[in-house]
Order: C-alpha cells, then sequence, then structure tokens
C-alpha cells in the first residue's frame, strides 16, 4: 500500500522545486527567486551542478533516440519529466515516428500546467499530475491507457528523478523499480539514473540542504552501488552504467564537468 500524501494544486513560488530549480540550470524561465536562490547556495558547494544538468539533458534526447531508433519503442512513459524545454521526450522520439505516443507524469502542478499548455494540440502526447511513487494510479490513469498499450513494450523513463524520494520498503526506488517491472513485458526498456556522489559530505550537505529548501520534497544523493541494484535482472546496454556524459556520446560540444563532487550516473537496462 502506498503512503504518498495526496497531491497539491496550488503552486507557491516561495518554496523551491526540483523542477523548476532543474528549468533555472537548463537555462529556462518557468522557476522563481526562490528556485534561483537555492541553486546559487547550491553551486557553492557543488559548482559543477549546471554542467551536470546540462549533460544529463543531452544524455537524456540520446537515450530517447536510442531507444526509438535501435529498439523500435513507439511508447515512452516519462516520470518525474519535469518542466518543458527544448527537445523534449515527444520531440525527440516523434522525429523518428511521428506516430509515438509519450506520457509524462510530474507532481508538481506548474508541470501540468506549462505542459497542458504545450500538449493541447498533440493528440499522442499527455501529461499527468502523479506521485512517481504512485505505479498503480499512473498506470490506470485514464490517458496513460488512452496512450499506452502494455500489452507491447514500454520506455520507462525515471531520467534523474529517483534523487527527490526517500528510501522507504514500499514507496523507495528500488520498491518502485520492481512494481513497474512488474507491469512491463518483455522487450520493455528502463532508463535510470540519479546523482551520486562518493564524497560522504557532498551526499550530506546537498541531501541536508535540499530537504531543508523544499520542505522536505528530497530523498538523497545515493551511492553507485545504490543504483547498481535497481537494474538487477534486467539485460544492461552497453556500455553499461556510467556517468551519462559518457553514454553513448554524440558529436554534440558538452560542456566538461571542471570538478565531479557527485555525478549523474545510470543506464538503460531492457527487460527480460
Amino acid at each position: 500500500m502506498s503512503t504518498v500524501n495526496r497531491l497539491s494544486t496550488k503552486i507557491d513560488e516561495n518554496v523551491p522545486t526540483a523542477a523548476r530549480m532543474y528549468d533555472h540550470y537548463l537555462g529556462g524561465k518557468d522557476n522563481y527567486a526562490a528556485d534561483r536562490a537555492a541553486c546559487a547556495e547550491l553551486d557553492r558547494v557543488v559548482p559543477s551542478t549546471r554542467r551536470l544538468a546540462l549533460n544529463n539533458r543531452r544524455f537524456l534526447k540520446r537515450a530517447v533516440r536510442t531507444i526509438a531508433e535501435e529498439y523500435g519503442i513507439r511508447q515512452f512513459l516519462d516520470h518525474g519529466s519535469g518542466l518543458p524545454t527544448q527537445d523534449n521526450v515527444h520531440q525527440v522520439a516523434q522525429r523518428v515516428d511521428p506516430a509515438t505516443h509519450v506520457v509524462y507524469v510530474d507532481n508538481d502542478p506548474m508541470v501540468l500546467v506549462h505542459g497542458r499548455a504545450l500538449l493541447q494540440q498533440d493528440e499522442s502526447t499527455a501529461v499527468i499530475q502523479a506521485d512517481m511513487r504512485s505505479t498503480e494510479e499512473i498506470f490506470d490513469h485514464p490517458e496513460t491507457r488512452r496512450l499506452i498499450d502494455f500489452s507491447r513494450p514500454v520506455a520507462v523513463l525515471f531520467n534523474s528523478v529517483f534523487h527527490c524520494i526517500p528510501d522507504s520498503d514500499t514507496d523507495g526506488p528500488l520498491a518502485v523499480v520492481r512494481r513497474v517491472r512488474e507491469r512491463l513485458v518483455p522487450g520493455s526498456i528502463m532508463l535510470m539514473c540519479q546523482l551520486v556522489s562518493d564524497d560522504p559530505e557532498v551526499r550530506s550537505f546537498v541531501t541536508d540542504f535540499m530537504d531543508q529548501v523544499t520542505q522536505g520534497h528530497w530523498g538523497r544523493v545515493r551511492e553507485q552501488k545504490d543504483v547498481d541494484e535497481w537494474f538487477e535482472g534486467l539485460d544492461i546496454l552497453e556500455p553499461g552504467l556510467v556517468e551519462v556524459s559518457t553514454w553513448r556520446p554524440d558529436n554534440e560540444v558538452a560542456p566538461r564537468q571542471l570538478t565531479h563532487e557527485w555525478i549523474e550516473y545510470g543506464g538503460i537496462g531492457v527487460v527480460r
């Protein structure tokens, strides 16, 4: 039984959110002073964060293109999708096949507002407000059922989001991964990555700081071994689980991380 609380539909510009902070790091405009102040404070301890965010976005685009082109997936379920930016999942995937269906999921009401405004003319794409831990609610949502056929392979994305939820036997990342995997047919794909650090001081500071500024809407910075556990039982695509800027890099010039207090770590696994 999930312990996830009922979601708020009110946008509070005084409380930073991970989605709006990520938007600021990507150069977006859908964020508030509180989000920018939180980013500035975070940068004092982990100055590589903006480059990390940019490289993570480039990884997502490469991965979605690979999933669509090489594995023929035409259905994407994107958990914790964040605010719309350039080259969203549906745009990347639909360049491969315009008939691709995408469902975005996020608990931030601002994502819902902006996402629906962007997608109101696109019948093959939808955005729903839900907590990523609410697997049954997400899979059984009318928009999900309209667009996703779970008797066929699906690409499920958890891109840089699991650090936003705490550990729990029922609602932690590992429990969510196992619930989702049980609902997927062989050939489905799971993309997962999160912020990790080998430095216990960085893990402790960022976890405490983000938990404070988001008023409890945070999990923790983890270690690579935690992420490795999520992929057990999946066939991991080459080059394996890595710092994401090194996952099948293309010719696009990407900003190099000058420091490595933390990295975005993960990869892609195929359901057997």
